[in-house]
């Protein structure tokens, strides 16, 4: 298989060939793309827009931002939990998961600090765990115990570390969200009735069907593109990809300029040429696994939030454009909601890439953009090799 035609199955898999809506975006678009996507990975980080909102912009244009919390926290189409990292899924998945719960309740999986509450605290757990059942709805402020947490973001307290634990196994789940903020509850008083009735399936057949929604997510990929997307074990993935190839559900192939063997889903589409631009999210399906991202469109990428300001190559906060089958420019956005201005801190032209082209086709999604969050203008600053082409055609 060409690289060309892989590239092309991944966007149409991804719904990159799926033409925007014209008219209002609803309920039925938004399961659209995730029933391409198979989740949408959650990031508190805000600087332009959370990461679930942002592949729905990107595949969609844009839409009523409610739309997404509606279908999560009131029309329960979708479930909070641990896929690619924290993300929100389909219901329908949530028993495709059981088997991390259980190994979670035992005390198996999680984080280092979820998994020791459960040996050290197995009481005050216990006692939580109460607590919500008889209270209600919860979020670890109100429930606050013991010892207060002494750092930023992930230096949790002994009560949000217990929940956490909690919500590893399954046991509550996020009955909605104030701002940023997880609001716990039983899980059984959450998810649909529907869903609680339904069979859970062995560990393996889950794996093999979670290897499924992978594959038809991607297209085309490798064994550990397909193991990355629920973050499956190598050797569970491994026998998951075997089982699928030897009953012809996947195709091993072999692409053009990649190293390890690919696998295709059947039925993929092909489309003669996809003609798709788009902001991507850093936690977009489509790129972050990186080394996909490389081997699909010579593009190496690296979110650069942790790395110290003199040392950052391409900006705080940079996203990827798509352009025509090919990732042509990176962009690094902030949304000065103060100001009411969309600012593009710094803009960069891939190589290869023809910069007035690629630039007109980045003002408009970024004027798309900037309307959708409710923002007046976008200034973009003297910061990168695309900047001058862009800014003339903002002008």
């Amino acid at each position: 298989m060409s690289l060309r035609t892989a590239t092309r199955i991944a966007l149409a898999a991804q719904g990159f060939a799926d033409p925007r809506p014209t008219g209002t975006v609803d309920r039925r678009h938004l399961k659209r793309v995730v029933g391409r996507t198979g989740l949408l990975q959650v990031d508190s980080v805000n600087v332009f827009e959370r990461a679930h909102h942002l592949p729905l912009f990107s595949r969609l244009g844009p839409y009523e931002r409610e739309l997404l919390p509606r279908a999560a926290y009131v029309h329960r189409d979708l479930f909070e939990y641990w896929g690619h990292e924290a993300s929100l899924l389909p219901v329908a998945t949530q028993p495709l998961l059981r088997w991390r719960m259980a190994r979670a309740a035992a005390g198996e999986e999680g984080w280092g600090r979820t998994i020791r509450v459960l040996e050290e605290h197995p009481g005050f757990v216990e006692h939580l765990l109460q607590r919500i059942r008889d209270e209600g709805p919860s979020s670890a402020g109100d429930l606050h115990e013991g010892e207060k947490p002494v750092g930023p973001w992930w230096d949790w307290s002994l009560t949000k570390t217990a929940l956490e634990h909690l919500f590893w196994a399954g046991r509550v789940t996020t009955a909605t969200r104030r701002g940023f903020e997880r609001v716990y509850d039983l899980t059984e008083r959450v998810l649909p009735p529907e869903v609680l009735a339904m069979p859970t399936p062995s560990k393996e057949e889950a794996q093999r069907e979670l290897v499924r929604i992978a594959a038809r997510a991607h297209g085309v990929a490798t064994e550990t593109d397909l193991r990355d997307y629920f973050r499956l074990g190598v050797a569970d993935a491994r026998e998951a990809v075997r089982s699928l190839v030897s009953a012809g559900e996947l195709q091993p192939v072999e692409v053009e300029g990649w190293r390890k063997p690919a696998y295709l889903w059947p039925g993929s589409r092909v489309p003669r040429r996809v003609t798709a631009s788009a902001l991507l999210s850093p936690f977009d399906p489509l790129v972050w696994e990186r080394s996909r991202t490389s081997r699909l469109f010579g593009f190496d990428y690296r979110i650069e939030i942790y790395v110290p300001a003199p040392k950052r190559v391409h900006g705080y906060y940079v996203l990827p454009f798509l352009h025509d089958e090919a990732l042509r420019a990176r962009v690094d956005l902030k949304s000065d909601r103060k100001a009411g201005v969309l600012r593009v801190l710094a803009s960069w032209l891939e190589p290869g890439s023809e910069a007035e082209d690629t630039a007109t086709a980045l003002a408009a999604e970024l004027r798309a953009a900037a309307g959708w969050q409710g923002l007046s203008e976008v200034v973009v600053e003297p910061r990168g090799d695309l900047a001058p082409a862009l800014g003339t055609a903002l002008r």
